[in-house]
């Protein structure tokens, strides 16, 4: 395990071996990764998130933090990532709420690129591009191997279908 000295692990986290957690990479209590995870640095991953193997996350990304939803009161609810994910600078990924099933979901094999995000109660299947910038606001589907464009939002409770591709 390579853990730089500036990293904060909270107790509770479950942290491969076969991990590497860059300088100033947080990791809270709840958070589980699975094997061959990588957080390059400034990394935030947080609330109660379940990490599949081989993901990469690059810096100042916040994965896993409370909803942006004013109806969010600090219940329970959960990030789901899959394996093989590629998360870049500044995205930011919110788990679920207590109305909208309690849970986001990322596949596998995916790439975030800088600046998106990914709101609460989402469900982003495998195979997916979201580039720079695409916001998805809560309770959108992305399904299976579509691309959404550069700056492109996707409005709440929205589906945007297998192999579609949304242009900005």
């Amino acid at each position: 395990m390579s853990i730089h000295p500036s990293a904060v692990i909270a107790p509770g986290a479950v942290v491969p071996g076969s991990c590497t957690v860059g300088p100033f990479s947080t990791i809270g209590p709840h958070v589980v990764l699975g094997e061959g995870c990588i957080l390059v640095s400034h990394v935030v991953l947080d609330g109660r998130t379940r990490i599949g193997a081989r993901n990469t996350f690059h810096p100042f990304c916040a994965v896993g933090v409370a909803p942006q939803d004013l109806k969010y009161g600090g219940e329970p609810t959960e990030l789901e990532i899959g394996d093989g994910n590629t998360i870049r600078e500044n995205v930011t990924v919110s788990r679920g709420t207590a109305g909208g099933g309690g849970v986001t979901r990322i596949g596998s094999n995916c790439l975030l690129m800088a600046g998106v995000h990914i709101g609460h109660d989402s469900l982003v299947g495998s195979h997916c591009i979201l580039a720079n910038c695409a916001t998805l606001a809560g309770h959108v589907i992305i399904e299976d191997y579509a691309t959404v464009g550069a700056f492109s939002p996707v409005h709440q409770h929205c589906t945007v279908g297998t192999y579609a591709f949304i242009g900005g």
